[in-house]
C-alpha cells in the first residue's frame, strides 16, 4: 500500500510496533503488555525523529494519542504527537489486518494514504 504512494521501507519508511509480539491466540495486546513495551517503542520514535507518523490501527493510535480515540471515527484526521519537544503530524489509519477482514473499508484506508502523500508533497518532506 505504501509503494502506491511512493514510499518504501528501503528508503523512506521506518516501521515499529507498540508491542513487539502477537499475544497468544492472536488476541489484542492487553494494557500491561502495552505498558511494558511502550517506553521502548516511544524511544525508538524519539531516536528516529520522524517528520510524520502514520499510526496504523487502533492500538497504536490510542497509545500515542488517547485511549478515547476510536479508529473508525478518528482515522484520516491529522493529530499531533510530541517527540523530544517537537510536534510531529500524526495520521491515524486502519490496520491492514482489519482491512483483510473488512475489505469494504479499503476505500477509507486509501483516502488516508492519499492524505499522507499530499502532506508529504505539500511540506516537501521527501526529497527526490
Amino acid at each position: 500500500m505504501l509503494a502506491f504512494i511512493g514510499l518504501s521501507r528501503e528508503t523512506n519508511v521506518r516501521l515499529t510496533n507498540i508491542v513487539f509480539w502477537r499475544p497468544p491466540g492472536n488476541r489484542q495486546p492487553n494494557a500491561s503488555e502495552v505498558a511494558m513495551c511502550w517506553p521502548f517503542s516511544k524511544r525508538h520514535i524519539e531516536l528516529v525523529q520522524p517528520k510524520v507518523i502514520l499510526a496504523v490501527g487502533g492500538l497504536s493510535s490510542q497509545t500515542m494519542l488517547t485511549p478515547a480515540l476510536r479508529i473508525t471515527r478518528d482515522r484520516g484526521k491529522w493529530k499531533t504527537f510530541e517527540v523530544n519537544g517537537a510536534k510531529v503530524p500524526l495520521l491515524p489509519t486502519l490496520n491492514p489486518d482489519y482491512l483483510l477482514k473488512q475489505p469494504i473499508n479499503k476505500r477509507e484506508a486509501w483516502h488516508d494514504l492519499l492524505l499522507l502523500k499530499h502532506h508529504l508533497s505539500e511540506n516537501k518532506v521527501l526529497t527526490p
